[in-house]
């Protein structure tokens, strides 16, 4: 019986016959024979929604999407395959969202499995709604702990703004952002700016990986442990900063630095 949304999506999505469910960038997806029919999201780069995405059948994109925009959206990324969002968290009927993950499931599952349903689940509707740290883990005190050195060294150089980007906290350099703090698979991650020449000797340490998207550019990504080191991390984002900043800015940090 679910109790929160996270409990519900699954009980529906684990109903259907071989339905299993798999992490992907560290949120949950549903698959049956291999192949995804839905995934559950919680504030997508910062998009602030708790949604379901679904494989749903030829059509019904543009149907939900137009006849109902409160409750449906055009998911990133798969919208252009026909996937369906859908928002859990804003009065739509659970008996509603689990004939639609039925839907998704029957698109690729195999004829034999789809015999097999029988009745589509009737589940227990949530009750409890998600606190602020489910909705966006760097919310949690503890890790808004480890953020703050980070931000309180950005935000002492010369001209540096905080904007969140993808939501997740980042520093500009004037418009160029040079450091940035996110979760990645789980885990606080800080990226910078090092050179592509520089990236092999950062790998050696398991603490570090070259990100996607951005690490064809130079950028380093550096998982945060529990103790993080205070003096690596500023130089880190010391030497980012002096990459993207402009000469005023630099002619400002020097001026203002110890000699």
């Amino acid at each position: 019986m679910a109790n929160d949304i996270p409990s519900a999506v699954r009980e529906i999505c684990l109903s259907f016959p071989e339905a299993e469910e798999y992490l992907s960038h560290g949120s949950p997806n549903f698959r049956v024979r291999g192949r995804p029919f839905a995934s559950y999201l919680v504030n997508h780069h910062g998009d602030g929604r708790v949604a379901l995405w679904l494989g749903s059948p030829a059509g019904a994109q543009e149907h939900h999407v137009s006849s109902d925009p409160e409750h449906f959206f055009i998911p990133p990324y798969v919208g252009k395959f026909g996937w369906l969002g859908v928002h859990l968290d804003k009065g739509l009927d659970w008996k509603r969202i689990a004939g639609l993950a039925r839907e998704a499931y029957e698109r690729i599952a195999p004829p034999a499995l789809i015999r097999e349903i029988g009745r589509t689940i009737v589940i227990v509707p949530p009750k409890q709604a998600l606190s602020a740290e489910e909705r966006d883990p760097l919310n949690a005190p503890a890790l808004q702990k480890l953020i703050r050195p980070l931000r309180e060294f950005c935000l002492s150089l010369p001209e540096v703004t905080e904007d969140p980007r993808f939501g997740a906290p980042s520093w500009q350099a004037g418009k160029r952002t040079f450091a940035n703090a996110y979760r990645y698979d789980g885990n606080l991650t800080f990226g910078f700016w090092v050179s592509v020449e520089q990236q092999g000797l950062h790998t050696v340490d398991p603490r570090y990986s070259i990100p996607p998207y951005m690490g064809h550019n130079g950028w380093i990504a550096l998982k945060v442990g529990a103790k993080p080191n205070a003096k690596e991390i500023r130089s880190l984002a010391l030497h980012s900063y002096r990459h993207f900043a402009l000469k005023r800015m630099l002619a400002k940090l020097d001026a203002t630095s110890p000699a």
